[in-house]
């Protein structure tokens, strides 16, 4: 862990700004997170489970004890594997709620974890929908932040790695050519941008205006209707007067995690 990941304050949350990322390497790994959260199906589940499933208990079917260790690896770096940590907890309370969300909350919890996939969202984000965006855009998104750190042959490995993420997100479409889609959010993966905003320190009106809510394609007022759908699931606390709005996650957040939200503010 590097000097910048330890001393951060939002890592205890389960956020990571650790150099690099296992987009370098792989996806975010849907299929892998889906068959391991069925497979440890369990309340009272602790990362020590979700680690021996993957190696010890080969849920993920590899064929070699390497490739079971690296999945760990990467899939650790991704989503963490730890019940303590409420960025990890609060993603399998709504992967358990809503598999029509399993793409994007992946996709968010991803995005706060990989430092490198977060840098590629500005400029695709930006793309207007139906576009055509070609392969070569996607190095040009990776090597624009740190020009010439990688090989040619690691760049093209990264880029294709980070379009198949976006792909499996719902941003883009298509095999070969791919074409910038509009995703369609849930009131869960409303809610978990929400949550993940609230960690970073957003409050009222601008938690729906996150860089996390922007990775939905959701409008404010979009995001407060589903945010109200997820109020009434008593997903979360939502108190709406005029201007004012006040979100809160008492089902999610401990006592423990809240003092330490109040001592970052």
């Amino acid at each position: 862990m590097s000097t910048t990941e330890k001393n951060h304050p939002l890592t205890q949350f389960g956020f990571r700004f650790e150099r690099g990322g296992p987009h370098n390497s792989r996806t975010m790994m849907l299929d892998e997170l889906r068959c391991l959260l069925a497979y440890v199906d369990r309340p009272d589940a602790e990362q020590c489970h979700y680690l021996q499933a993957i190696t010890e208990q080969n849920c993920l079917g590899k064929r070699s004890e390497k490739t079971r260790f690296l999945s760990r690896r990467y899939l650790v770096e991704l989503y963490s594997l730890d019940p303590a940590k409420v960025l990890f907890r609060s993603l399998v309370y709504f992967w358990k709620r809503d598999h029509a969300a399993q793409p994007l909350l992946a996709q968010l919890c991803t995005y706060v974890r990989d430092p490198l996939f977060r840098s590629t969202a500005p400029p695709l984000l930006a793309i207007p929908e139906g576009t055509i965006v070609i392969s070569e855009s996607f190095e040009e998104f990776v090597d624009k932040q740190k020009p010439g750190r990688f090989s040619k042959v690691t760049l093209q490995s990264t880029a294709r790695n980070i379009a198949a993420t976006w792909t499996k997100s719902g941003h883009l479409c298509g095999k070969t050519r791919k074409v910038r889609t509009r995703v369609h959010p849930t009131s869960a993966s409303v809610a978990y941008a929400l949550l993940i905003g609230y960690l970073a320190g957003a409050r009222g009106q601008t938690l729906f205006q996150t860089e996390y809510m922007k990775l939905l394609d959701c409008e404010p007022h979009q995001a407060l209707e589903l945010a109200q759908q997820a109020a009434a699931k008593g997903w979360l606390v939502l108190k709406h007067l005029g201007d004012v709005v006040e979100v809160l996650f008492p089902n999610l957040i401990t006592q423990e995690e809240m003092e330490w939200l109040r001592e970052q503010n």
